[in-house]
């Protein structure tokens, strides 16, 4: 009798501390904390959370145009901004691993650049040195025209900005590096990067609402969600696009490599979950995103190829900023958790709100 009360109190005890240590998510919590700032007019956008690949919580609030009050939807398409830069580092790895080139090649060997000793694996880690291409094209590009990567290697051969460091020597974002890796992929694959883009990864993983688009095809989705921004003079949201400092977004219109793919929640969690696959390339390869960078002083860099790390989290991450948008993808790798949140009312709330929806995957839930 005795050994059998001592099976019942072993199994109560390991039911006990298992429900209460389990990596279990508040979703209450989740809930309420988005409630609270969309009640404050502070978020407009749609948020999803999944565990192992499965969508636990999906919710749109806001607006997809704030002047008609047309609302989002769970399907709404966002701008994800700089989020697109790890689809622009995949590419890179699919070409290496079809031996069409190497990392630690020189860019020099596929395009004409007036700097040299430069790295693909420098471009992919933001350690190139490379001065930002936008001021420069601010500062020379007539402005009636749209530009794309070829003018922008063009202008960077023709003014030649300054470096901004020694290749290898220190981090700092760089976008200019990755409209080069786009079009280092389109040399050595002879294929345009969009249409690589679509075969590749966004029609194989039936992204099908994923897609490298002009601004013509954005303004005929009606379920695109429109970037607004706070005018407090107005005490309201105002279409980002009607303010002079987000013209660059057209007259830089045909870039490829450093943003323009346009996505929702659902896709996104499509593509999160093929990072746990073969579907793409293979696991082998795929470690080199997620590697930190070793500097010339040997020092390391938390940026892989495309991605932010946080490996002692054992998360990998990446944010994006455009006008009026704001959109960041969080990869808990141990658990197989994800945090999506496309935003089109850029606040600075929602820095906080990634923060504490982060806490409350990372955070054990007692029940």
């Amino acid at each position: 009798m005795k050994k059998l009360f001592r099976i019942y109190i072993t199994i109560a005890f390991v039911f006990c501390f298992s429900t209460v240590f389990s990596q279990r998510i508040n979703y209450g919590k989740v809930d309420s904390i988005i409630s609270n700032l969309v009640s404050n007019n502070k978020f407009s956008g749609v948020v999803l959370i999944a565990e192992d690949g499965e969508v636990k919580y999906n919710k749109a609030v806001g607006y997809i145009d704030y002047a008609n009050q047309k609302t989002l939807n769970k399907n709404s398409i966002f701008e994800l901004a700089s989020v697109s830069k790890q689809f622009t580092a995949m590419t890179m790895m699919m070409v290496k691993e079809k031996g069409l080139l190497n990392y630690d090649d020189l860019v020099e060997k596929y395009i004409n650049i007036p700097y040299k000793g430069i790295t693909i694996r420098q471009l992919l880690t933001h350690t190139s040195g490379l001065p930002d291409y936008q001021a420069m094209m601010d500062a020379y590009w007539d402005k009636s025209k749209v530009a794309g990567n070829d003018d922008i290697i063009n202008y960077l051969n023709k003014y030649a900005p300054s470096k901004l460091f020694e290749p290898g020597e220190k981090y700092l974002y760089s976008n200019t590096g990755y409209v080069l890796l786009a079009s280092i992929v389109e040399k050595v694959s002879g294929r345009d990067f969009i249409e690589f883009c679509n075969t590749e990864i966004f029609n194989k993983l039936k992204m099908n609402h994923t897609a490298i688009r002009s601004l013509a095809e954005k303004a005929a989705i009606k379920n695109f969600a429109l970037g607004h921004v706070y005018v407090p003079e107005k005490s309201a949201y105002i279409r980002a696009d009607s303010f002079p400092s987000s013209n660059y977004t057209i007259w830089l219109g045909n870039r490829k490599g450093p943003g323009r793919i346009s996505s929702t929640v659902t896709d996104l969690l499509k593509w999160d979950q093929a990072l746990y696959s073969n579907i793409l390339i293979n696991q082998t390869t795929l470690t080199e995103a997620f590697t930190p960078m070793h500097l010339n002083n040997g020092t390391i860099s938390n940026y892989g190829f495309g991605w932010d790390l946080r490996l002692g989290e054992n998360i990998v991450w990446h944010n994006g900023d455009n006008p009026g948008y704001k959109t960041i993808i969080i990869r808990f790798l141990k658990t197989n958790k994800t945090l999506i949140i496309l935003c089109n009312n850029a606040t600075d709330a929602f820095e906080h709100l990634t923060a504490e929806l982060k806490n409350c995957i990372q955070a054990p839930f007692v029940r």
